[in-house]
């Protein structure tokens, strides 16, 4: 059976190159970056070199960059972080109805655990949050508003700078959820976003999982959400994860400037895959038709549900999703279609094809003979 890889949003396959430049730091330099012997000093010295680098490369300063293990943990040392340093000066936090999970639990958690207010933007039906919208809603008391740079089930690209600049404007930090976008999207350099702190997370771009980093521009210090040495600038405790580091640094530079995910190649993939969902009965495309990741193609399906239809693509060899890779299995309608306005029980239906760099038109052509049949016979089983 052929396999045909249709998720590039929920992981990439790591880069041998990127891959090569991780094995040195797996066994030959071992040392642990907090000791004073030699071996530690030269981990010590490797792990200040990657960070001079990622700066370099974000324009950032080094101090700006915290290592972490991925997207979730970005997002949860932004909020967290940010919420209880200034909870002091106000406890109204705005996020939208759309954000991935690792961002609307930890809202919900301040919300109901330590006494936060959150304000939960609605956006329109192809996934936007207004300018407006965010206008409106800060108050004396916001200290914080949190809004996602591209949307992982849909592919909307969000006005992320506008956004930012109504938070400047206002004297409110502003967090940026960026983790689809690096790698997909043009980078110029990390002050596009407008934004305080901005997520990162290497595996999106074909580096390894459990590697990620927090921008926090200067002179702001959230508070740390774990204990333990003075690791990290004292922002983020544990020893570090040296090769994991280098990976994505590794990435950074390879995949960020000129964006591994060409959208001159993509788009007449997903063309050609939009096409195929509008021709079939009962099959709706949703998202944006402009301003949406070059990579990504999101359709509901009339008359059945994720489970059955990723069941079925899977038979014939194509990997695809229900939205948020974090949930798969979840039979929970998505909440990114349900806050598009669309009911919620079309809203279990979403399947999600995202497109990436080994994707061919070979492999779209295969999808056009087998998709229909996979459609058909989990509509069947309704």
């Amino acid at each position: 059976m052929r396999t045909v890889y249709f998720d590039y949003n929920a992981t990439t396959p790591l880069d041998t190159q990127v891959r090569d430049a991780m094995l040195p730091f797996l066994d030959g330099i071992y040392g642990n970056p907090s000791s004073v012997h030699h071996i530690g000093r030269r981990a010590r010295s490797i792990l200040d070199d990657a960070r001079d680098r990622a700066a370099k490369l974000l324009g950032a300063k080094p101090s700006e960059m915290i290592f972490t293990s991925g997207g979730t943990e970005s997002n949860n040392l932004a909020i967290f972080g940010v919420a209880r340093h200034l909870r002091s000066k106000g406890r109204h936090i705005i996020t939208s109805v759309v954000e991935h999970h690792a961002v609307l639990h930890c809202v919900d958690y301040l919300e109901k655990k330590e006494g936060f207010e959150i304000t939960r933007l609605p956006v329109n039906r192809e996934g936007f949050v207004s300018v407006d919208d965010l206008a409106k809603a800060i108050r004396p008391d916001t200290i914080l508003v949190t809004i996602m740079a591209a949307n992982n089930e849909i592919g909307t690209i969000q006005p992320i700078a506008e956004l930012g600049a109504v938070c400047r404007k206002r004297g409110v930090l502003f967090h940026t959820d960026a983790v689809q976008w690096f790698g997909k999207e043009p980078f110029a350099n990390i002050h596009q976003f407008n934004a305080n702190l901005v997520s990162i997370c290497a595996h999106k771009f074909h580096g390894p999982k459990g590697a990620g980093a927090l921008f926090i521009k200067s002179p702001l210090l959230p508070d740390p959400i774990l204990f333990g040495g003075g690791h990290e600038n004292e922002r983020r405790a544990g020893t570090e994860n040296l090769a994991a580091i280098i990976g994505l640094v590794e990435a950074l530079e390879r995949f960020v400037p000129n964006p591994v995910f060409s959208r001159d190649k993509l788009l007449p993939l997903v063309n050609r895959l939009i096409s195929l969902v509008e021709r079939m009965p009962g099959t709706h495309f949703v998202g944006p038709r402009e301003l949406r990741l070059p990579n990504t193609v999101s359709f509901l399906i009339e008359g059945s549900d994720s489970i059955a239809l990723l069941a079925g693509l899977d038979l014939e060899g194509i990997c695809a999703s229900s939205g948020s890779a974090c949930s798969a299995g979840s039979i929970e309608p998505s909440h990114v279609i349900v806050g598009l306005g669309v009911d919620p029980k079309l809203a279990n239906s979403l399947v999600r094809f995202s497109l990436g760099r080994e994707s061919t038109m070979e492999e779209i052509e295969y999808a056009e003979q087998v998709v229909p049949q996979v459609i058909k016979r989990a509509q069947g089983f309704q």
